[in-house]
């Protein structure tokens, strides 16, 4: 199949040339690096890629097309989607449409045949950055000036632009065939379910599910919901979810989380860490290049997790105040993958336990938080 020629232009002025496939048009965004080898389609669909291009560091991307089932949200997130190779093949059973016919439905720019080993290493020594792509008019001074002039990821509120419009009920839970005991549930909620609020900062479909497996009710609701209408519901517990943009440009969420502290058990992930550790007290920053992708190893206690993560904002371990714990730690470069604070039954981890693309090692801490909200809900009877 011929494809047209493709330009992807850096803030920096570089140049990478490529092909078209998927929706043939233009983007912009901020150019990060996967290092997954498969679970491109939840990528895709994960709105904390939200205004990001991002570049699959495996060489060969499509193999197992795409099915409905794997979609992390109602949308395909990612501003636009690089990789080396695409598969002219796609093999499995679980398939229902190509990866090149997937992203053309959903507006998705992407860029095979491009150098990927040079462009991430590019990235990795000069940090990430902005970029243009065109399929339609590779001119390469006026994509720079479109890179220039995109939106910066420090500063940017973009929870907002990702959550829901107002609060829902989520009832599915998941596939019992990857996850050892824990069944679909067979019955609708009932009062006798620890209630779990969801702030929605771009949260993904596979934590509800986790949640509701086991055994919780799950109500979602809008990023910028006031602590108090949260308190209204009577949750059994509060989770804030992963989301994209920079947690400090959050001031609702964080002040909604100051308020919540103590009052009912928290469970942060990804940018709901990070709104956790400044409601705590602490400080962020962005990050060199990030961490995405499903093996970042975490070192949590004594042992080791292999994990998921996608993040490019991190928290300062110095900023936060004396007694809150550090509990995690990345092994690649020392930044704080996880919090706690045992007095306000609060807790987070920067990488993603639900692991949908990634592994099942931290799958734990979903039933931690469960029987922190169990704990409340005998407390409260």
């Amino acid at each position: 199949m011929k494809r047209p020629p493709a330009l992807l232009v850096l803030e920096d002025g570089t140049v990478w040339p490529g092909f078209g496939f998927g929706h043939l048009g233009e983007t912009t965004g901020e150019v990060v690096f996967n290092t997954s080898m498969t679970g491109y389609q939840e990528v895709i669909t994960d709105p904390s890629y939200y205004g990001q291009i991002v570049v699959m560091t495996a060489p060969q991307i499509g193999n197992v097309g795409t099915n409905p089932d794997d979609d992390e949200s109602h949308r395909a997130w990612v501003a636009g989607f690089v990789v080396r190779d695409l598969s002219p093949i796609v093999s499995n059973y679980r398939s229902r449409q190509p990866l090149d016919e997937y992203l053309a439905e959903r507006g998705v720019v992407g860029v095979t045949g491009l150098s990927t080993r040079a462009l991430v290493k590019h990235i990795r020594e000069k940090g990430a950055m902005r970029g243009a792509i065109s399929t339609v008019n590779l001119d390469p001074d006026r994509l720079l000036a479109m890179a220039r002039a995109s939106r910066d990821m420090n500063g940017a509120d973009l929870a907002r632009e990702v959550t829901c419009d107002e609060p829902y009920r989520w009832t599915s839970g998941v596939d019992p065939q990857w996850y050892v005991g824990l069944p679909a549930p067979s019955s609708a909620p009932t009062p006798e379910q620890p209630h779990i609020v969801a702030y929605d900062f771009g949260v993904k479909r596979n934590i509800l599910r986790l949640l509701t497996s086991r055994g919780c009710r799950v109500t979602v609701v809008p990023a910028t919901t006031p602590a108090d209408e949260v308190l209204a519901l009577q949750p059994d517990g509060v989770f804030l979810s992963n989301g994209p943009g920079d947690p400090a440009a959050c001031t609702y969420a964080i002040e909604a989380t100051r308020q919540l502290l103590g009052r009912v058990p928290l469970f942060g992930i990804c940018l709901g860490h990070q709104i956790l550790g400044l409601a705590l007290g602490g400080r962020t920053y962005k990050m060199k290049f990030g961490h995405r992708g499903g093996n970042q190893p975490v070192l949590a206690g004594g042992h080791v997790e292999i994990s998921s993560h996608n993040h490019g904002f991190a928290v300062r371990a110095e900023s936060l105040p004396a007694d809150v714990e550090v509990t995690h730690v990345n092994l690649n470069d020392g930044c704080v993958e996880g919090l706690r604070v045992p007095r306000l039954r609060a807790f987070g981890v920067q990488y993603h336990p639900e692991a949908s693309p990634g592994p099942h090692d931290a799958i734990h801490l979903f039933d931690e938080f469960v029987e922190a909200a169990r704990e409340k809900m005998r407390l409260r009877d």
